[in-house]
């Protein structure tokens, strides 16, 4: 999938009318019918199955807020599926609308900005559920995994069910990373892909819950590992390209310890610092092929990374600093490539600069619990946005080098020790 770009200077980009925000339409039982209809070849080519637990309990043509684990795609096709013929609207990114407004708007999509302080986001799902009488079906992980593992979930989430006042419906996928994990270049897997759809919340529970209650239960609902799970069922992924672009999600050495030096190449990871080398089995364990293996689990190793940079963090050594190109979002109708610039992240946050010394933007690390962070976006490179409400900046690394991991892993654990007052 691709974006429509534009060459554009800044200030003209600045001087762009901003797109206006439009009311959700709820969509055409057509719409939704050929939706589900085009999604269902790819699900019989998965084998797609669905347990579904306690879903008796949801009364037909009773709204409801639908939660689902992001891992891929298909995950919107699977919700098509499973929730046809009942009409929701989907909370989606807004440069999912580049291009498409009529369409995605056709669709029920709701725009939003990730990891961006968005009021009229709240507004748009109220009025999805209480005007249109619609479900919403809402990503709350906000972007994919990189590891195979829940991303953290905003705080405010249990506020939300306390607003909405509605059924909240779980649907927890399995297979669908391992069939396309974001760091594998789009290489899609022959893997099975199933789903649990969890009648979680009842309107009741979400008026008597406290807050930290409803968080807690949404919390024990979003804990899976997808690399655990193809190892306790033997689940075989035998593509030969199965580790290219790991990486991505594994760039330090825990041998020498290096950063920027490590290749996923095949069904191999290596240092090119200091020579170790491991494979990723058919059955997605690491393994030593020239030394100890160390970590024998991708996400333990991805653990390792995060402990790594609160260490960096906490003495002093964080510090990104790379020169990027600059694009940026502000209508509906493209993406601007305004020019080159430098992005600086450390303990004060981010600053970006560049368009020949015209742009200076500054985001403190309270400012968001995660980023807007992604591989290979749009098929134009890998990327790290950073904004607020009114511009969002996409920054594309200019030089070699795997900093996209760690630079959400730094600005979740930045914003964590603000939290602890570290």
């Amino acid at each position: 999938m691709k974006i429509t770009n534009r060459d554009r200077a800044y200030e003209q980009v600045l001087s762009l009318p901003k797109g206006k925000r439009t009311r959700p339409r709820r969509p055409a039982k057509p719409v939704r019918w050929l939706l589900k209809t085009a999604s269902l070849p790819e699900l019989q080519q998965v084998h797609f199955t669905c347990e579904q637990v306690g879903m008796q309990k949801l009364k037909q043509g009773e709204p409801a807020l639908f939660l689902m684990n992001h891992s891929s795609f298909i995950d919107l096709k699977i919700a098509a599926a499973l929730l046809y013929p009942r009409p929701f609207n989907i909370v989606c990114t807004s440069d999912g609308f580049v291009g498409k407004a009529g369409l995605m708007g056709a669709l029920g999509c709701i725009p939003t900005q990730k990891f961006v302080s968005d009021p009229a986001l709240v507004k748009d799902m109220v009025y999805a559920i209480k005007t249109l009488r619609d479900s919403v079906l809402l990503y709350p992980e906000a972007s994919y995994t990189f590891d195979g593992t829940a991303t953290p979930l905003p705080k405010t989430l249990g506020k939300l069910i306390k607003l909405l006042k509605v059924p909240v419906v779980m649907i927890l996928t399995r297979g669908a990373f391992l069939r396309d994990p974001l760091y594998n270049m789009l290489q899609v897997r022959k893997v099975p892909v199933s789903a649990r759809m969890t009648y979680l919340l009842s309107p009741e529970d979400c008026q008597t819950k406290s807050v930290e209650e409803l968080n807690r239960v949404l919390s024990e609902a979003f804990t899976f590992d997808n690399f655990r799970d193809q190892q306790q069922q033997g689940l075989r992924v035998t593509e030969p390209f199965r580790a290219d672009g790991l990486n991505r999600v594994l760039y330090r050495c825990p041998a020498c310890e290096g950063e920027g030096a490590m290749e996923g190449k095949g069904t191999t990871l290596t240092c090119h610092r200091c020579g170790r080398k491991w494979e990723l089995t058919e059955t997605g364990f690491l393994q030593g092929i020239n030394g100890d293996t160390v970590f024998s689990h991708v996400p333990d190793w991805y653990a390792w990374e995060r402990q790594t940079v609160r260490r960096q963090i906490l003495e002093g050594t964080y510090r990104l600093d790379i020169p990027v190109t600059i694009r940026m979002l502000v209508d509906k109708k493209c993406l601007y490539t305004v020019g080159k610039g430098r992005l600086i992240h450390d303990r004060d946050g981010f600053l970006l600069t560049g368009c020949e010394g015209k742009l200076t933007y500054r985001q403190s690390p309270a400012a968001s619990y995660s980023l807007y962070a992604d591989y290979y976006w749009y098929e134009l490179g890998d990327m790290i946005c950073i904004g607020d409400g009114n511009t969002l900046y996409y920054c594309f690394p200019r030089e070699p080098g795997d900093v996209v991991a760690r630079t959400r892993l730094a600005a979740e654990e930045l914003y964590k020790l603000q939290e602890e007052g570290k």
